[in-house]
This record gives C-alpha cells, structure tokens and sequence, in this order.
C-alpha cells in the first residue's frame, strides 16, 4: 500500500465546497473522479479542510492510499492534465482548470492529511474601492468606506492566543472538543490597488478553527476599521462569549486557505512572516 499527500490550489467559485456531495460540483468529487481514472481504481480523498462554498484555497492537502504503481510526479502531470491546469501547448490556446495540483509527494504509510495537521493559516482579503471592480468579485469582499487599517491590526493583535472563541462561532455550529482554539497570529495588510482602491488582507494562523470563525474575526475586524467596534473592545467581546457582540460573518469569496501545517516550527514561523503571493490573484 502507498499513500500520497496532494497540496492543491483551486479557485472556488463554482464549487459546492470540498465535500463531496451527491448530484453537486465539489472539489473532492472532482479531484477523486479524476485521481480514479488515472489510478484506474476508486480513490477517495480525506482533505485537510471541508472549506464551503466560493472558499479557494493556495495551499489545501489531501491524501489517499493505494496499490498503484505511478510516482508522484507523473500523477500530478495526468490530474493537471486532465483538470485543464497542465501547461499550455505551443500555438494553442491554454486551458486554464479551477483545480490544481500543486505538489505530490509518497508519505509514510498511515500520515493523514486532516489528522496529521497541526494547524492552518488563512487569509481574509478585502477590497475597499471607489468603485465595484467586477474581476474581483469572487475574490474577496468588497467594501464601501474607508476602513482603517491601523485600527483593525490593533483589533488583529488582541485575538492572538488560547481562548474561548465562542463568540466566533457561527450559530448552529457543532464543535468537537469545546469552543477553545489556540491562534498563534493574526495580521493585518495594505496594499494599494488600482483605482483608487486598497487590499486589505487579514492572516490568521491557528491550530484550529471554530467553523466561520475566520469570516466572523475578519467581519468584526471591519467594524474596528470602520468605527463600530474599538480595538479595546475585543477582549471584552471574546470574554463574554456571546455571538451577538462579535461582528457579521465576512463573505465566503474573500476566504482563502493558504497553508496547511505538519510541523509545529513551521506553523509558528508561518505566523510571524506575511504569506508570499500577491494580492491581486485569488
């Protein structure tokens, strides 16, 4: 038995999520129908994170075992391939998937991609513009105003640490092991955009996540760079526990999940360095 980790990248605007799902466009049900042909037997993925609906991802992981006989190298040129995300050809026009494989690599036998994962980072963008700009409407959210960067890195700071974060979880949400995570970082960036606008980028580094609880920090965060919220009241609000104190759940288009760690060192440097790739692409 050989078992693969795959890192993937997919833009997921027209997906029903990563969870496969009957009669529905999901990235685990695409990416198993495609790794099944190319294994030429049934594979099944167990992804590191069931991101919802319009969520991407630069840096998802997933992992499957099996008796094939194709190396990593050649099963992330077939599943590109047949993704549409291979190489374009030369004179013709390139095909350009939703789905990629990044890296494919041979793990030890029993490594799981969801188990084995000692946390996660996200990134939270939004876009604050004059002027809606349709290219980037399902990359992140897009705001009126002028928020206030400083005051929402203020806000940012305060989140930090291993806490009670039910006041981040969405209603409804059904959580394994209670409601306290351990989030090692989370910052705020600005960039500048084209007319006139501002990226603003919100990192979250944890070794866990209440289900929302990255769209409800960066909706609460907003308020801070808006007014409505003082960075000092953070504290308060995460103390308290209450749902109805902490911000509105960002949009689903603005998350993204970046990185998926299997080493504790590599998560804590991941949280104190700005992820490397630029703003303007999902």
């Amino acid at each position: 038995m050989r078992n693969f980790l795959l890192t993937l990248e997919y833009d997921g605007s027209l997906f029903h999520g990563w969870q496969r799902q009957p009669g529905k466009r999901t990235v685990q049900g695409q990416l198993e129908s495609v790794l099944s042909r190319i294994c030429l037997a049934d594979v099944r993925l167990d992804g590191a994170s069931r991101t919802d609906a319009g969520v991407h991802a630069y840096g998802q992981s997933a992992s499957f075992g099996g008796d094939f006989a194709i190396p990593p190298e050649r099963l992330k040129l077939a599943a590109n391939n047949l993704l549409g995300a291979g190489p374009p050809d030369a004179g013709r026009r390139a095909r350009v998937g939703d789905v990629r494989v990044a890296d494919a690599r041979e793990v030890p036998d029993g490594f799981h991609a969801r188990y084995d994962a000692v946390g996660k980072k996200y990134i939270y963008r939004m876009l604050a513009v004059p002027e809606a700009d349709i290219f980037m409407r399902n990359a992140c959210w897009q705001v009126a105003g002028e928020p206030d960067a400083g005051a929402m890195a203020e806000a940012a700071a305060r989140m930090a640490g291993v806490r009670d974060f039910r006041a981040f979880r969405a209603s409804g949400g059904a959580e394994t092991g209670g409601t306290v995570r351990e989030v090692l970082g989370v910052a705020v960036y600005e960039d500048a955009f084209g007319r006139g606008g501002r990226m603003i980028s919100i990192e979250v580094t944890g070794a866990g996540f209440l289900y929302n609880m990255v769209r409800i920090m960066a909706g609460t965060l907003l308020g801070a760079g808006m007014g409505r919220i003082s960075p000092r009241e953070i504290d308060g609000i995460i103390e308290s526990g209450e749902r109805g104190r902490a911000g509105p759940t960002a949009p689903p288009q603005g998350l993204c999940l970046a990185e998926v760690y299997y080493g504790r060192e590599a998560m804590k440097a991941a949280a104190a360095t700005r992820f490397a790739r630029p703003c303007r692409s999902v």
